[in-house]
């Protein structure tokens, strides 16, 4: 057993450590619990200046050091999903604890590991190379899990203002489906969402000729809506696809035909139906239908990628080193803050533990791979600003 497989099987590694301090920070987004002044308080030495950056009550900080290109970012968020029934967990989702090799506790997946992860490859990279070339930072937020709308998206901005540009960025999200490795993120579909109001006349289910049901007005356009092909997979992202997530009508009363009902749904949408063309040809089928409708939309995310270059390559090349594996490259599943950080980074991509038992009640991940995730950061700045990316061994292409 090498020195490498030797560190993953020791659950109390560093990062499994700090992973446990982070979880036992409690932080509902889109509060951060003060895990954001712990991470800053461990790297300051290191020479990491942390500017805290605060708006419509949500916490950010950027934390930086070095002032030369390239400029290879980590990013994550600090805040958590609600954690349901706390008696329906095997622990307090606050106290950390590991029982058979996985760590249980609320964030620990998504994605408190990946910060971990994160702080112990830097310090463990300037180790073995203090006088490492270009810059490294971390941006962390606490508005990530909520409306997004406070949160990594004005750090940017600020960044944005004073024309810092970063060269390279890594999401800690967890994307990795049954082994860790097997999969990074290198784009994500976009997200459209819709309220839908169709409107009918009141009245009582005895006399429907003197009322207009707008269910069942509706039904034949929703219909139609629900099973159109928007378009086709391509390279890059799955077809596009439309969900209906609730539809309200009615008083209550079973005696009483609704006046209106009211449908939300959601497109997560690729390069290949903009989202302009997805509201237009909406709106027309439901003009076609004869229906009276309002209709609002909010428009989540853009469909980012980033194609095959040296982020990819290295991040790649890193977690074949570690693990044995060739990662898959995939842009599924659902947003992330990588969408803000691609509009003024070319190079984003995700990647972090299994993401199995993310938002869940007992949400876990194998201490094990806390180990690896962390050499794989760690070859990841070594291939970026260490040794140049031309002397490593890259993969083969696809």
């Amino acid at each position: 057993m090498n020195p490498l497989q030797s560190r993953a099987m020791t659950f109390y590694h560093p990062t499994v450590e700090l992973a446990m301090e982070l979880i036992r920070r409690p932080s509902v987004t889109p509060d951060d619990g003060g895990c954001q002044d712990y991470i800053s308080q461990r790297l300051a030495p290191l020479g990491f200046i942390a500017e805290t950056i605060e708006t419509g009550g949500v916490k950010n900080v950027w934390l930086r050091r070095g002032h030369e290109a390239p400029l290879l970012v980590f990013a994550g968020h600090t805040d958590v999903v609600p954690t349901g029934p706390e008696s329906a967990w095997l622990s307090p989702p606050f106290e950390p604890t590991i029982k058979d090799g996985l760590l249980y506790g609320r964030g620990s997946a998504d994605m408190k590991s990946s910060l971990a992860a994160f702080v112990v490859a830097i310090e463990e990279a300037l180790h073995e190379q203090a006088d490492l070339p270009g810059s490294i930072a971390l941006l962390l937020t606490s508005d990530e899990e909520g409306p997004a709308r406070d949160g990594t998206v004005r750090v940017i901005e600020k960044l944005q203002a004073r024309h810092e540009t970063i060269d390279y960025c890594v999401v800690g999200e967890p994307t990795c489906v049954s082994r860790l490795g097997d999969t990074i993120k290198n784009g994500r579909r976009g997200s459209l969402s819709g309220r839908l109001t169709v409107k009918g006349i009141q009245g009582h289910v005895a006399y429907p000729h003197l009322a207009r049901n707008p269910i069942h007005d509706m039904a034949p356009a929703l219909s139609e809506l629900a099973s159109i092909q928007w378009d086709e997979a391509n390279e890059h992202f799955p077809a596009t696809t439309f969900q209906v997530s609730n539809i309200h009508g009615g008083t209550g009363a079973g005696n009483v035909i609704p006046g209106t009902v009211e449908l939300l749904f959601n497109f997560r949408y690729s390069t290949a139906s903009p989202a302009e063309q997805l509201q237009t040809q909406t709106a027309d089928i439901l003009k076609r239908h004869g229906l009276e409708f309002d209709l609002d939309w909010d428009h989540g995310a853009q469909p980012f990628l980033t194609e095959r270059g040296a982020l990819v390559d290295a991040l790649r090349d890193s977690i074949r080193t570690v693990t044995g594996l060739k990662a898959e490259v995939s842009t599924t599943g659902g947003t992330s803050d990588g969408r803000f950080i691609s509009r003024w980074c070319r190079e984003v991509v995700e990647f972090g533990p299994i993401n199995a038992t993310i938002h869940q009640i007992n949400e876990h991940v194998r201490a094990q791979d806390l180990a690896p995730l962390t050499e794989i950061y760690v070859g990841l700045i070594e291939r970026l600003l260490g040794k140049p990316l031309e002397d490593e061994e890259q993969d083969d292409e696809e």
